[in-house]
């Protein structure tokens, strides 16, 4: 029996706060009392054998025998084995498709499409999840509110996920010129028990306030809880595609790179989790857009948060300072706080062994999205389109790698930007049935200025 897995807060060191969590605990919390955000205090191991077995498993069946190690063996019986398997087979009820680019034998490089859920975005693997382990939890039926920042993908996956669901309300914080039209209607369209708030401001305003609310004492009274990747139960899903994935590509336990488009840096950790879990990650690389706080700081080993935010067509990923650097920060034993304000500079030699970051432009995103129509027949969009343009630069810096199996995640399906695919490639997108259903909804939002005093006032209110 080994030893049991709590949750402590990434600023544990500086504030002092020792206090141990249980996941239901932290999950609810969301963010530790010290502003900090909870990480396991050990990750479990997976054996090579076990990873090799994955290939003959379905989705959901690798999903529940990776979230059991956090949640069910042993002494982390948080939640009973079966009770998760159920869990994971009604979350999970969706494919991951795989392709690869080229059809040569040599041909390195695949695209694994993370966008086939009820959104058509991969932030519905940590939502689904998420929704239906409180539920889970929920055991005396209390209401809960369930605050969210997004800055596109985010908000509709997880009000979708919530929809419906007794005793929870969702308030979604959106930046009104910073989610594209399409994300828009799906983020106000939802309707019922989620509530859809167009915030005067950026999505760095929108986090701002989410974090303010979570530690504000008169909000206490609403169960206020997160559903961001600064919550652990969404950081815990995002594990687990990353070993499906690995098990389709591998032939011999050989090690593969990941390229993944990063803004809020929950997608990039789960992947850094599966490393440290034993998946044989040679380099993860962390492709941000315009705002490059992070390459800049893989560089300069100077952390320097991006103000104001860039917007750029890969909208998802308009964040100027990474809540879940804090994470990363923790992982390489450094410390940084919510304000992007580094109290203990993380292994800098460790961290770039296993890291390489690069920021894409939006002309170098327009660039990749056309290059690989024009040679592959296949639709990239912007935020998957900066994750195959960080790969081409990374093996154009380390041109011996481009031996190694690579995979760039696609995090939203094309459809989701019709505009800048009409306009770049001269062709429409298939629109999958679950963006379809959207055609013919009216959708509602309310309008509030990036005012914390009035955000508050609506959800002591609306809550």
């Amino acid at each position: 029996m080994g030893n049991k897995i709590f949750y402590c807060s990434t600023n544990r060191e500086a504030s002092g706060f020792s206090e141990k969590y249980s996941f239901k605990e932290a999950l609810f919390a969301g963010i530790a009392p010290d502003k900090g955000l909870f990480m396991p205090s050990l990750i479990p191991t997976i054996a090579k054998e076990e990873i090799l077995a994955l290939k003959n498993k379905e989705y959901w069946e690798c999903a529940h025998i990776i979230l059991k190690k956090f949640l069910s063996d042993g002494v982390n019986g948080d939640i009973g084995s079966e009770k998760l398997k159920a869990i994971t087979k009604d979350a999970f009820n969706f494919s991951i498709p795989i392709e690869k680019l080229g059809n040569n034998t040599g041909d390195n490089i695949f695209i694994a499409r993370l966008d086939q859920g009820p959104t058509a975005s991969f932030k519905d693997f940590g939502a689904r999840l998420m929704a239906r382990l409180m539920q889970h939890f929920n055991e005396k039926g209390k209401n809960i509110a369930v605050l969210v920042a997004t800055s596109g993908d985010t908000g509709s996956a997880v009000g979708e996920a919530y929809n419906g669901i007794e005793g929870f309300k969702v308030f979604i914080l959106y930046p009104k010129d910073g989610v594209s039209p399409l994300q828009k209607k799906q983020l106000d369209s939802i309707g019922g028990n989620v509530h859809s708030l167009t915030i005067e401001g950026s999505f760095d305003d929108c986090q701002k306030t989410a974090k303010e609310a979570f530690l504000d004492p008169e909000l206490k009274k609403l169960n206020l809880t997160s559903a961001n990747s600064i919550n652990i139960g969404r950081v815990l899903p995002q594990i687990t595609y990353y070993f499906y994935i690995y098990s389709r590509i591998a032939e011999n336990f050989e090690p593969v790179i990941f390229s993944i488009p990063s803004g809020n840096f929950g997608n990039s950790l789960g992947c850094e989790i599966a490393r440290r879990m034993g998946l044989p990650v040679e380099k993860i690389i962390i492709a941000t857009n315009e705002n490059d706080s992070f390459p800049g700081f893989m560089k300069t080993e100077l952390y320097k948060k991006t103000e104001p935010v860039k917007n750029c067509i890969s909208n998802a990923m308009n964040v100027g300072n990474p809540s879940n650097l804090a994470r990363y920060f923790d992982l390489y034993g450094g410390n940084i706080d919510k304000d992007g304000i580094t109290h203990k500079n993380p292994n800098m030699a460790e961290m770039k062994k296993h890291l390489y970051s690069a920021s894409i432009d939006n002309n170098e995103t327009v660039k990749t999205i056309k290059d690989i129509y024009k040679k592959y027949k296949t639709i990239a969009e912007p935020h998957g389109a900066v994750g195959i343009a960080a790969l081409a630069r990374y093996m154009d810096e380390f041109p011996e790698d481009k031996k190694i199996k690579s995979v760039c995640l696609e995090t939203a399906h094309p459809a989701k930007f019709p505009e800048i695919i009409k306009k770049e490639l001269g062709v429409s997108p298939e629109i999958p049935v679950s963006l379809g259903k959207l055609k013919g909804k009216a959708g509602k939002t309310k309008a509030l200025p990036n005012n914390y005093q009035k955000i508050k006032e609506y959800l002591l209110k609306h809550a």
